[in-house]
């Protein structure tokens, strides 16, 4: 999708960087050679590397998807613990090696918090770079409301999603409209994100974004949380002024609780490392 044009658009040349552990780079070289079938006109050339020097520098753009997935038997802290610290280097590097002004999009769970750990060893990248990504979650609520509806994904619109991208996550419809074909895959919902980000939202739309908290909402400050969001010239701004009633309020406190103690679990094991 990114290499096709679908998220920087249909004029935009592309430099692909692929970064990967060691023992996967015959898998990753295996890609290279499928991106080169697809003969793609916008792309330039792809760099497979396992090398986080390499793999940054001076990026636009940043997709951070790789992280351990949750095994039999595993606690969510034991997921954190392995999870931070990959997200703690590879903020090391972006902050080393990108560009500042770089977009960095976090995929890999929990998402949320990876984005803090990652913005917070990145000091000289701005935090609003730095997103979590619960759009999946939006488009699978849309698609819910599609199909209950009885209408076309692309006409529902303003669905948000508060919060953590975890089972605390709180969906929100009160203020969608029924006026997006299927788009419940990561891959897709990826893009979709990196693509408003900078293409930027129709007058009168917004999209979920796991973003830096200022407090909107009763948000604890300074914690990554899903927040509606309006964006213009690659700047994300959070959509004040909505209504949030008693039962959403309610459950804004528990993600906004897991959440921060997310963030305490995350920094313990940062500082122990």
């Amino acid at each position: 999708m990114v290499a096709k044009g679908d998220v920087f658009g249909p004029n935009q040349p592309l430099v692909l960087h692929l970064l990967d552990i060691p023992p996967m780079m015959g898998v990753l070289e295996g890609v290279v050679m499928e991106l080169a079938d697809c003969a793609l006109p916008l792309l330039v050339s792809v760099v497979p590397t396992a090398d986080p020097a390499v793999a940054f520098k001076d990026v636009d753009a940043a997709f951070l998807v790789g992280a351990m997935p949750r095994k039999q038997g595993m606690e969510r802290k034991d997921l954190l613990s392995a999870n931070v610290k990959i997200f703690k280097v590879q903020g090391e590097a972006l902050d080393k090696y990108a560009k500042k002004d770089v977009k960095v999009l976090v995929v890999g769970n929990p998402a949320n918090t990876n984005a803090l750990v990652c913005s917070h060893y990145a000091p000289s990248i701005p935090k609003e770079n730095f997103t979590a990504m619960t759009r999946l979650d939006q488009n699978r609520a849309q698609a819910q409301i599609a199909a209950r509806l009885g209408v076309g994904i692309t006409k529902v619109k303003n669905v948000i999603i508060w919060g953590n991208h975890s089972a605390t996550q709180v969906p929100d419809a009160r203020n969608a409209s029924v006026e997006m074909s299927s788009a419940m895959s990561a891959a897709k919902a990826a893009s979709d994100h990196m693509r408003d980000w900078f293409a930027g939202t129709r007058e009168g739309e917004y999209v979920s974004m796991g973003v830096i908290s200022d407090g909107s909402y009763g948000a604890p400050k300074d914690i990554v949380f899903s927040f509606p969001v309006q964006i213009q010239n690659r700047q994300w701004k959070i959509v004040q002024g909505l209504s949030v009633d008693e039962f959403t309020r309610s459950k804004l406190d528990v993600t906004a609780k897991e959440l921060l103690e997310e963030k305490e679990e995350a920094m313990a094991v940062c500082a122990a490392d």
